[in-house]
């Protein structure tokens, strides 16, 4: 399939690009956090599960012609996360997903890729309203939805817990 935005975007600061063999070690640094995780997983994950959640995110793009990409600072080319498009299955709809390792986080750099992502989701993708799934309790994570102009729309059930559903922008 090919895919339906582009597999590489471009910021100021950021490079936003298809996962590679060796990113699963920079992400660990967000999947073995409790505090970067209290929200989505709920416990640490191990190196095995960090490896298998990468790898699920590069399938994303092959079935869905989208998905998240790799966050690499360019100027250490480090990857410093993920954000980008999800929508697995069990979804409840197409949505904009951030996920940075808790030492990034405060300096921009989710609301620029997310903002990427964003500008990319309208150019590509218009027939698709996208979201962002949080979980009420997760204060900076509203605010990032927040500061790019999602709004708050509905609560809704995700595995047996209440997400907030926020709903980005459809127009510049």
């Amino acid at each position: 399939m090919p895919y339906l935005v582009p597999a590489e975007l471009q910021t100021p600061r950021l490079l936003l690009r298809q996962f590679l063999d060796d990113d699963w070690q920079d992400l660990h640094d967000y999947y073995s956090d409790q505090d970067a995780t209290r929200y989505t997983f709920g416990r640490l994950l191990t190196e095995g599960d960090t490896w298998r959640i990468m790898c699920g995110m590069i399938g994303h793009w092959q079935i869905r012609g989208y998905g998240p990409y790799a966050v690499e600072e360019k100027e250490t080319g480090k990857v410093l996360g993920t954000v980008g498009f999800w929508y697995p299955i069990d979804w409840p709809e197409p949505e904009i997903k951030w996920a940075l390792a808790r030492k990034h986080w405060g300096q921009g750099f989710a609301s620029e890729a997310a903002r990427a992502v964003q500008a990319a989701g309208k150019q590509y993708l218009p027939d698709i309203s996208l979201i962002s799934l949080i979980h009420p309790d997760n204060l900076p994570s509203i605010r990032l939805a927040r500061s790019i102009g999602a709004e708050f729309e509905r609560e809704a059930p995700y595995e047996g817990k209440v997400f907030h559903v926020y709903r980005h922008p459809v127009t510049s």
